[in-house]
């Protein structure tokens, strides 16, 4: 069961917090939050923070081993813009774009990845989830 934390209409923009979702993506939990942990930037706590939601939201629903956990989804989208005006010189005006983004991040243990892989045909978001199982697997395939 993967288990999900999203942070809507996040207070920044989309572009700061990625180089940050595509640093944890695909490792481990405690290994994640001890990475953004050395970042003073912002974004890092803000991605940490739902890190830490989604874990708790494993330990909430009771799974078996939370610091199994893998961060198997890690995805950061632009949400609506705040749309201001500065004014300048000669009754023009700039426009100021205030972007949000919308954070979500899906943790998922190693056996429920193998398990996942049934639903690689079933469409939908469990069809998206298999894939990103099965990439990682591949990765992480003890030869």
């Amino acid at each position: 069961m993967p288990y999900t934390a999203k942070h809507r209409f996040a207070d920044m923009g989309p572009r700061k917090i990625r180089p940050f979702a595509n640093l944890v993506r695909g490792r481990n939990v405690n290994e994640a939050l001890e990475l953004l942990s050395f970042y003073p930037n912002r974004g890092a706590k803000l991605l940490a923070a739902v890190i830490k939601s989604a874990y708790s939201n494993a330990e909430f629903l009771e799974h078996p081993d939370p610091d199994e956990l893998i961060v198997l989804e890690c995805r950061v989208d632009g949400a609506p813009m705040y749309k201001r005006i500065q004014p300048r010189a000669r009754g023009t005006a700039f426009r100021i774009l205030r972007r949000l983004s919308h954070i979500t991040v899906t943790l998922m243990d190693e056996t429920e990845m193998q398990e996942y892989l049934t639903h690689l045909k079933a469409g939908g978001v469990r069809q998206n989830l298999a894939r990103l199982a099965q990439g990682w697997l591949k990765r992480h395939a003890v030869s």
